[in-house]
Formats: C-alpha cells, sequence, structure tokens
C-alpha cells in the first residue's frame, strides 16, 4: 500500500499507475526556447562556457560554470587548458549578474568572476552542492565536485565563494563531464552520479558513455560505482546526468542527460548541416568532433540507482542555424529556476538553461528555457477517450488538486472509490492549470483519509501531469 499523505505525487512514472487497467500513454514534454540571458563574452570566457549548475541559496540563485575556449586560435587542437571555475548569480533567474570578485588574476587584473583557475586545478568540471547533512562543518557547507589527476575530488567553502581543495571521494571511474552529488534527507546518505564507459558490443573505439552511482554516509568513504539501472531500455551513449531531487517532491529525482550520438563515417547530410567548415576542421582534429551530435533526454528514479529514462528528446537541437547540430548540443543547467508565466497572468513555470556556440570560437551564449511545472511527462489521452487508474494508495488531505490541461472539447472525470465500493465522482473539468481544485457532486475526499483509495481518471484530449491532496 502506497501511502502519500499530502505529498505531490507525479505521473512521470507507472509507481502510482495500475498499468493492466491504463489506456492513457506518456508523452514527453518539450522546452521552449526563450531569450538570451547571458553572453560569455569576457576574455576569460569562450565557446567552451558550459556546465552550468545553480544553487538555490535563501533567494538568491548561484550560478557556476566553466570559461574556457574549445580550440586553440588556428583551429588545430581541442584545448582544455587554462580552464577557469566562473561565478553569476541572479535574484528572479532571468537577469544575471557576473561580481566582481578579486580572486584570480587574469591578464594581471583581478576584477573578474573567477573562482578558481589553473593555479588551484587543471579543471575539466566543477558542481556545487549545499552540504545539508546536519553534521556537516559550517566551514564545508558547500563543497564543489570536480575531476583532478584522474580521480575526482572535492572543494569546501564556507560561502559558495572561496573554496579550498579538500579530499579524494574516488578514483573509480572517468569523471570528464559534470559529476554530480547530493544530500538525501530521507535515507540520511550522500548520493553521486558519474561518468563511466563500458562496451555495449556495438565495436565503438571509445565504448558507451554511461552514468554511474555511488554512495555515501560521511562524503569520505564511498561504494564502488554502479551502472544505473535501466530495466530494459535501449543501450545507448549518455553524456551529462545533471541529476537532483525535484524541487516541489523531493522524494523523486530526475536527471536530464544529454545523449551523445556520433555517426559512423562522414556522409551528405553532414555536408548539408549548418558550419560545415567549422565541423570539417573539427573532424581533422578528431572525427568524433565533426561526426557527433547530441540532444536531451529526461529520466526519473524514486530510488536514485533504478530509473525511468524516456527516449524520445525532452530538448533537441532545433531548427538549424549557422552554430547548432554540434557536439555539445542541449547541455542543460543542473538546477531549474520558477519564472513567472510568459504570458501575463498565465501560471508559473520551469526555467533551465543551455548554452550555444559550442566549438564556434565565437562568445557562448546562454539562454533560458521554460517548460510547464511538473511538466516534463504528462500522461495523455487523444480525442478518443482513455483511462488512468491508479494502484491503491492511502492519502491524507480533503481536497484534491491536479495540474491538467485539455482542449476545448476535452475533459477529464475523476472517479475516486475505496475498498468498500464506495465512491465520488467529479463535474466535468477542461481547462489548463498546474493547481486546480478538484469539485465532486456526491462527496470530498475528505472521507476516505486514511483508507486505501483508487482513482480512475477518465480523459478525453487531455494531459494530467501530477496531483495531491490537501
Amino acid at each position: 500500500m502506497i501511502n502519500i499523505k499530502n505529498r505531490l505525487e507525479l505521473f512521470w512514472d507507472e509507481t502510482m499507475i495500475d498499468v493492466s487497467k491504463t489506456t492513457a500513454k506518456p508523452k514527453v514534454h518539450e522546452f521552449i526556447k526563450r531569450e538570451c540571458v547571458i553572453k560569455h563574452d569576457e576574455p576569460w570566457e569562450g565557446d567552451g562556457c558550459d556546465y552550468h549548475n545553480i544553487l538555490t541559496d535563501n533567494g538568491l540563485y548561484r550560478m557556476y560554470y566553466l570559461g574556457w575556449n574549445m580550440i586553440n586560435p588556428d583551429e588545430t587542437e581541442h584545448t582544455t587548458h587554462g580552464i577557469k571555475v566562473c561565478y553569476m548569480e541572479s535574484n528572479d533567474g532571468i537577469n544575471w549578474i557576473k561580481p566582481k570578485l578579486g580572486l584570480r588574476d587574469f591578464c594581471g587584473s583581478k576584477e573578474n568572476n573567477i573562482i578558481l583557475d589553473e593555479t588551484d586545478n587543471s579543471f575539466d568540471n566543477f558542481h556545487v552542492m549545499i552540504d545539508e547533512n546536519p553534521a556537516c562543518q559550517a566551514d564545508e557547507k558547500y563543497k564543489g565536485i570536480g575531476s583532478s589527476a584522474g580521480a575526482l575530488w572535492c572543494w569546501v567553502s564556507h560561502d559558495g565563494i572561496n573554496f579550498k581543495k579538500g579530499w579524494m571521494l574516488t578514483n573509480k571511474g572517468y569523471f570528464d563531464t559534470l559529476n554530480v552529488i547530493l544530500w538525501d534527507e530521507a535515507t540520511q546518505k550522500y548520493m553521486g552520479y558519474i561518468r563511466g564507459f563500458h562496451d555495449n558490443g556495438d565495436g565503438s573505439s571509445w565504448g558507451t558513455r554511461d552514468i554511474r552511482y555511488m554512495e555515501s554516509v560521511d562524503f569520505k568513504n564511498w561504494s564502488d560505482p554502479q551502472l544505473l539501472d535501466f530495466g530494459d531500455a535501449d543501450d545507448y551513449a549518455l553524456y551529462t546526468n545533471c541529476v537532483s531531487q525535484y524541487y516541489r517532491a523531493n522524494h523523486v529525482l530526475v536527471g536530464f542527460p544529454s545523449r551523445y550520438v556520433e555517426r559512423r563515417e562522414w556522409t551528405d547530410t553532414l555536408d548539408k548541416l549548418p558550419g560545415y567548415q567549422k565541423r570539417l576542421s573539427r573532424f581533422k582534429i578528431s572525427p568524433r568532433y565533426g561526426l557527433t551530435v547530441t540532444d536531451l533526454v529526461f529520466m526519473t528514479s524514486r530510488d536514485g540507482f533504478k530509473w525511468k529514462r524516456y527516449d524520445e528528446a525532452l530538448a533537441k537541437p532545433g531548427p538549424e542555424e549557422p552554430y547548432n547540430w554540434v557536439y555539445g548540443d542541449c547541455y542543460p543547467s543542473v538546477g531549474m529556476i520558477e519564472t513567472p508565466g510568459s504570458y501575463p497572468g498565465t501560471d508559473n513555470e520551469l526555467s533551465m538553461y543551455m548554452f550555444t556556440h559550442h566549438w564556434m570560437g565565437i562568445p557562448a551564449h546562454m539562454y533560458r528555457y521554460t517548460i510547464r511545472i511538473d511538466g516534463f511527462v504528462s500522461y495523455h489521452a487523444t480525442y478518443k477517450p482513455q483511462i488512468l487508474t491508479t494502484k491503491p494508495f492511502i492519502f491524507d488531505g480533503d481536497e484534491l488538486i491536479i495540474n491538467f490541461s485539455t482542449s476545448a472539447i476535452g475533459y477529464l472525470y475523476i472517479k475516486i472509490k475505496d475498498e468498500d465500493g464506495n465512491e465520488i465522482n467529479s463535474y466535468e473539468i477542461f481547462g489548463d492549470k498546474i493547481d486546480r481544485q478538484i469539485g465532486f457532486i456526491d462527496g470530498s475526499p475528505s472521507q476516505f483519509k486514511g483508507k486505501p483509495v483508487v482513482m480512475e481518471i477518465k480523459m478525453s484530449d487531455a494531459d494530467i501531469y501530477s496531483f495531491k491532496f490537501e
């Protein structure tokens, strides 16, 4: 029996769904590209500005990222020399500033937003977390995670700006992407998501890029990394992982891995994609730099190890323009920000961030992307009516709140019934709202509090994303 109490439940996996009695189908929804919110045009930044990750810290949004150029000026070498860890912040997720921190020298000046540079470490990635473990020391509240000399290390800070190198976490992995660690209050342990490789038998000389899980109770002693369990899903290369707890339901984890797609050979299509000359230059440095394109998929988990992954893209490289369809498209920020709706009077939405101009020798631009709150995946019904039936569950609350949308002709009807055959039925529901309180014709959800119930939802041309009782 699932006891959801009054927590938000998402229709992103089958945890709450009786699949044998459900005819509605899951549907992946795509991000919408909005405005450019930052240009990485400082002399210490460049086209390689990537691995953006966000902390929400007492109303301030802190963003960390790398500053560098992907290729040397004569376009003969992919370089990772001189990568810097940079910092910017925002009060609203839309307007970002790069504060002059005075911490590291660049060309004779400390008037910049660099917090770490090559004098500290040879950086390939850097992720920052706030350690919510009650046992965490105050001067280690902020922890940075990055690779160093073939291992994963941490840096510690009392303020999220001034970091010092700490200790090695593990050397069992590859780590050349953004590695993420979070504290899980429910299990009282740290959960880490790192980069690995394995051979899936496809003949690739590099192997298949993968995501691995490790855990610790003290941030110092870690389990051996294990390949994530995707069930019987196809085995293909995943680059970043961007795992976090969903901010509205921290018992649910979300991940946004970039999918790495390396074509076997140069073909006519590559001649016709954007940036032909740049692509050819990269191909001559290393064929995969020219042959590879990337997009973004969505995955979710309840335990951190077993994941439901959707293969339909959450974000695509998009309509062809001069600088896209490259290796590096669709690398999202870790973390999301709730921002006002894009149109006056509409519900808030989620903002995430992705950059452009990878490999292009011009400053990277970071764009804001939006999606409906809880809106990564819905259960969807076509015009022909379909049913969603839940597994039995117990709740604590008086009213049912749902996140849903319909067409003008579309609808939902919701029935709640207990083991004894008692039931209540909703009025017809139509509209588009993230928090609609549902009215019932013949009773109230409160009469079923603490009792096992099943919820049946009849839908036509409609989507349902989440629900809760309150």
